[in-house]
């Protein structure tokens, strides 16, 4: 019988990355550029491995594989078979991230075979004064973006935004964004590895050269109309479901709870993907109890249709289902 699943994070040494995912979820690593964990991925050579129970050992894509609909459910397995459709991920900016933008569907099936690249994030930890950028400032055109990257001002087209812990973005597919020093984010994502980089500070490697840059693959991803009320408005509510975002490839709920709940997903068809970012809970259900500590990511699968919820002390979790 599928029960909820737990597994081992990938770890990605980033140029930008540090010491946070240790300090705030306990990842285990001696590195000082820590700059990702993928906490669940169908991602080729990239695949999340259980860890608990009869089925440890085993890849999220051997498990589509046995279970296909059990899993992440009929409609999702119609749709993308062996593919897990998202990628869920903890990123630590120790410096800014490079200025980019991703693909939507249609590009990047026809360049790299592969899906677009929607996302969201979620503000886990932010220092004082850090921001995000999040689109143009007013309506552009192609020569007014390139004249500001070939003079190197990019930077004054581009919305900052300053955050702060709790902060959610919903970052679709053509919307140049770039994640600034000093901000910990949650990321939801397609299952995607494409970016196109549009400016990276002249940042050198340890051999002096700079990172390589996409200028004529992101004019054509670019949207260069303004982006207005970037950030996502919410207003959580204690032991309720806070609803932050829904598209066509996911919907994510934040739970901050600090007594028991029920969930019902018998209406779904979908699997369930739990982020623990505060505190820590179990999940019953079958008659089986699954612990879950701060920066577990569990998967639920689609055939359970209940579980129960028993929080240790206030905890934060993001809910997310296709």
């Amino acid at each position: 019988m599928l029960y909820p699943l737990k597994f081992k994070p990938v770890l990605k040494e980033k140029i930008w990355g540090g010491t946070k995912l240790q300090q705030i979820f306990g990842k285990e690593t001696d590195s000082d550029k820590l700059g990702e964990s993928w906490e669940l991925s169908g991602y080729e050579n990239d695949e999340s491995v259980v860890t608990n129970g009869f089925l440890a050992g085993n890849n999220l894509t051997e498990l589509i594989e046995i279970y296909m609909g059990d899993l992440v459910g009929d409609k999702v397995y119609d749709k993308f078979g062996l593919s897990f459709p998202l990628l869920f991920k903890l990123i630590d900016a120790n410096e800014n991230l490079s200025i980019q933008v991703h693909p939507g569907d249609e590009m990047a099936a026809e360049r790299h075979n592969s899906f677009g690249k929607t996302e969201m994030w979620y503000v886990v930890d932010a220092e004082p004064g850090a921001g995000l950028i999040i689109g143009f400032t007013k309506d552009c055109d192609r020569d007014e973006y390139l004249d500001a990257l070939e003079s190197d001002s990019i930077e004054e087209l581009l919305q900052n935004v300053p955050v702060k812990k709790g902060d959610v973005f919903f970052i679709p597919a053509g919307l140049v964004h770039a994640i600034g020093k000093g901000v910990v984010v949650a990321e939801i994502q397609q299952s995607s590895d494409i970016t196109y980089r549009i400016y990276d500070y002249k940042r050198t490697d340890d051999q002096g050269n700079e990172r390589e840059l996409h200028t004529e693959q992101a004019l054509d991803a670019i949207n260069f109309s303004a982006a207005t009320n970037p950030k996502t408005p919410y207003q959580a509510e204690l032991n309720e479901i806070t609803h932050l975002v829904s598209c066509d490839y996911f919907t994510t709920n934040m739970i901050k709870f600090d007594q028991p709940l029920t969930r019902n997903y018998g209406n779904l068809d979908s699997f369930i993907a739990y982020m623990c970012l505060e505190g820590g809970f179990v999940i019953e259900c079958n008659g089986e109890k699954t612990v879950v500590n701060k920066g577990d990511t569990i998967l639920v699968p689609a055939a359970i249709n209940e579980v129960g919820l028993i929080p240790d002390a206030q905890t934060t979790l993001l809910e997310v289902y296709v």
